[in-house]
């Protein structure tokens, strides 16, 4: 292990400000870190970790809204050996309770506006050292900036293999109990090389905005880890706003960003999006739900590059990435899979499916799949076979070896015995023009097994009845997959990383 070369996630950014310690690296509110800034903090914070007491394979668990010392805390941890555990931070207490226990954390950092939650379950939970990131902090917490300014700097990385976990990142608990997914270093690693040789250009000129959540894989490490390890600078967003976001696209001006389908749709609805100068962008990668073929088409009128990739927490995320050159051509595709990866197609008996258009349930594997998850032994036995990693996603490849997502498997429809995907629904009512948002799900029906609803939330000012909705699908859908309900609300349930709440809406519509 001595011999074998460092690829440790604080490897990345040590060796980056060596090599270019007065660029850009990081900007948030206005204020710009040099990448030899960036790394004093990152050693301070790790010298402080330290001190109280980390050591490698501890777990450190962050709650807050995006900010720079989410990402300093998470090069000190990884400094130390130790494992960052991103939390999300629309979670109540219970909830943060389960994670943070299940996950063993020592140390705890919060942002102001979380020091509550924490507060209400602390003599629950089992941190022994708490941080805030704030201007001030109560007796009871140690304020971050502060604290980390009174020690000692721990400049040398710790010696990590790639096997070794970096990070444990939570599953959003759409159903049931919240998984641990535990990424490695390697993980890591060879994730973001995979798509660098062979999914996009991450440059050093470029400047990268993050608007979706760092406690998502997504947000985290599409590009904001990639955008460090090529010595790019990026522009943090507290969360995601659209009116900041069309501002901010012409005043750095940003070149590149990740987006989840519900920030492109709510930019797109923004008064300012259609005057906006978005010429700079150059690379928009689009993942977390399948994107609706009317909205790309939108952007791609607009001359703006969206590149939809398909993937997981657990694949670091990605699986397959659709390569600039076939965005049109392969409109609505996920791609192909990345350099050093793979993904399969399986029946439900198992079977790896050969033939092109035939749907089974997509199956991954790599250097990116994840160890497991944490301490879920039998969890871990369900999501693996022969090696492969079990999406529970449904798709098909067509007949170039292009992968198109259809569902997930749970999401499934099954009406007359006939198998209907409701994101291939949604794509076609999403088009209807009094729709804003638009989820199917199935609903239990004593002839058919299950009947098709559209749950809708409407333009404003615009009215739809479900004899209008559906004479409007019936000329691009087969009659089965026709709704035979429209349940209207105001607004679509979604995770914070903008993920249909699906178990929701079939709770409400029955």
């Amino acid at each position: 292990m001595s011999d074998a070369p460092q690829i440790g996630l604080a490897n990345w950014i040590t060796d980056r400000a060596q090599r270019s310690p007065g660029r850009p690296a990081l900007t948030f509110d206005e204020t710009t870190w040099t990448y030899q800034q960036f790394l004093e903090r990152i050693d301070r914070c790790a010298g402080l970790f330290e001190a109280r007491g980390v050591r490698a394979g501890t777990r450190v668990a962050y709650v807050g809204f995006n900010d720079p010392h989410f990402l300093v805390a998470l090069f000190a941890s990884s400094k130390l050996g130790a494992i960052f555990v991103p939390l999300n931070f629309r979670l109540t207490g219970p909830e943060l309770q389960y994670i943070i226990n299940d996950a063993d954390a020592k140390v705890l950092v919060a942002g102001a506006e979380h020091r509550e939650v924490i507060d209400s379950i602390r003599t629950n939970i089992s941190p022994r050292h708490y941080f805030l990131v704030a201007p001030s902090a109560p007796p009871s917490w140690e304020l971050l900036s502060e604290a980390y300014g009174s020690v000692s700097p721990r400049t040398a990385c710790e010696r990590v293999g790639h096997d070794d976990a970096a990070l444990i990142m939570y599953t959003s608990g759409t159903t049931g109990r919240p998984k641990g997914a535990t990424l490695s270093h390697g993980n890591l690693w060879w994730h973001n090389i995979g798509v660098l040789v062979s999914c996009f250009d991450s440059r050093e000129d470029d400047v990268q905005l993050v608007m979706a959540p760092l406690f998502h894989i997504g947000g985290l490490n599409v590009l904001t880890l990639n955008a460090f390890l090529v010595g790019g600078h990026v522009v943090l967003h507290k969360n995601f706003d659209p009116a900041a976001v069309l501002r901010d696209i012409p005043c750095y001006p940003i070149t590149t960003t990740f987006a989840v389908p519900a920030m492109l749709l709510f930019l797109s609805q923004h008064a300012d999006f259609g005057q906006t100068d978005m010429s700079s962008l150059r690379l928009v990668v689009v993942g977390g739900a399948p994107v609706p073929e009317a909205l790309l088409r939108l952007f791609n009128s607009r001359n703006i590059p969206v590149h939809q990739g398909y993937g997981l927490t657990e694949t670091a995320p990605a699986v397959s990435f659709l390569s600039p050159q076939y965005s049109v051509e392969k409109l609505g595709s996920a791609g192909k899979s990345p350099m050093l990866s793979a993904f399969r197609l399986a029946d439900e008996n198992g079977n790896v499916i050969q033939r092109a258009h035939v749907k089974g349930e997509i199956q991954a594997k790599g250097p990116n799949v994840m160890l497991g998850y944490w301490n879920k032994p039998d969890a871990n036995k369900e999501a693996f076979i022969d090696g492969w990693f079990r999406t529970g996603d449904i798709g098909y490849v067509d007949e170039d070896g292009f992968l198109f997502v259809c569902d997930r498997v749970k999401d499934m429809i099954i009406s007359g015995g006939e198998n209907i995907y409701p994101a291939e629904v949604e794509s076609i009512l999403f088009e209807h023009p009094a729709v804003a948002e638009v989820a199917v799900v199935g609903r239990p029906d004593v002839q058919w097994g299950e009947q098709v609803v559209a749950v809708v939330a409407l333009k404003p000012g615009a009215n739809l009845n479900l004899e209008e909705l559906q004479a409007f699908a019936s000329t691009r859908l087969a009659r089965y997959k026709v709704p035979r309900a429209l349940h209207i609300v105001s607004a679509l349930p979604r995770t914070p990383t903008g993920k249909v709440l699906k178990y929701k809406l079939r709770e409400d519509v029955r």
